[in-house]
């Protein structure tokens, strides 16, 4: 019988540890911090890294830390109906031109999915919500604001009985692009439509999977729940 492969380390050919690696791309993704920021930072803990290499660390490896974050996410996840989703759409301009970052927030506040496009009409609103929808499975309820896009494309959907509007219902998805607008302002913007949206989606898995709601726990709980996560991070890929 053969023996089953080993699954090749996507840390080969490289020096550093994974530890390093692991560090360096969290501190990038995570906190509103410039390349040459992380350099300094990590340069003052006898970690001696040029911020190129941070930039092609977070690259190269924040793809497959976030696909492994949504992969472990979403299985445990199955078991549990997303009763509601927050729809929302921010504005984001490249070289320039204003874009259109889609995004969808569970009821928990916890950004399901995002997705970038250059408008902002029914086409875009339907390929946004099917890609939503076949990750995460249906929603028992979904709030959006006033744009006509949305019943446009629900009602291709047949989902559109679902649908809710309220001034103040969408505070949810409204507050949740506040990280990464400060991480929008650290990067001094974006310059093409690919790159925002690969850190778009690294973004949303690293900020869920760090997402402890300190606001609504006390001191003790916080710290398991933040020492869990650090644990499960520095387990990534191993």
């Amino acid at each position: 019988m053969p023996r089953p492969c080993k699954p090749v380390s996507p840390f080969r050919y490289f020096n550093s540890s994974p530890e390093v690696i692991r560090l360096v791309v969290m501190m990038y993704v995570r906190f509103p911090l410039s390349l040459r920021n992380v350099e300094d930072i990590l340069y003052e803990r006898g970690i001696d890294i040029c911020h190129e290499t941070v930039r092609l660390w977070w690259n190269r490896f924040g793809p497959i830390f976030a696909a492994d974050i949504r992969r472990q996410r979403v299985s445990r996840m199955k078991g549990f109906r997303q009763w509601k989703w927050h729809l929302d759409e921010v504005f984001v301009k490249i070289n320039g031109q204003r874009h259109y970052l889609w995004r969808a927030v569970g009821h928990e506040g916890e950004v399901l999915e995002s997705y970038v496009t250059k408008k902002r009409d029914k086409a875009a609103a339907l390929a946004f919500l099917k890609k939503a929808l076949k990750r995460h499975g249906a929603a028992e309820t979904i709030v959006t604001d006033g744009l006509k896009s949305y019943p446009a494309a629900m009602r291709e959907l047949g989902n559109q009985d679902r649908r809710k509007m309220g001034r103040w219902l969408n505070n949810r998805a409204e507050n949740s692009h506040l990280p990464f607008r400060r991480r929008e302002r650290a990067m001094l913007r974006f310059r093409q439509m690919k790159s925002l949206q690969k850190f778009a989606s690294v973004h949303a898995s690293i900020s869920n999977h760090f997402n402890t709601e300190r606001h609504l726990v006390d001191r003790h709980t916080y710290k398991i729940r933040r020492s869990a996560a650090l644990a499960e991070w520095q387990n990534l890929m191993a």
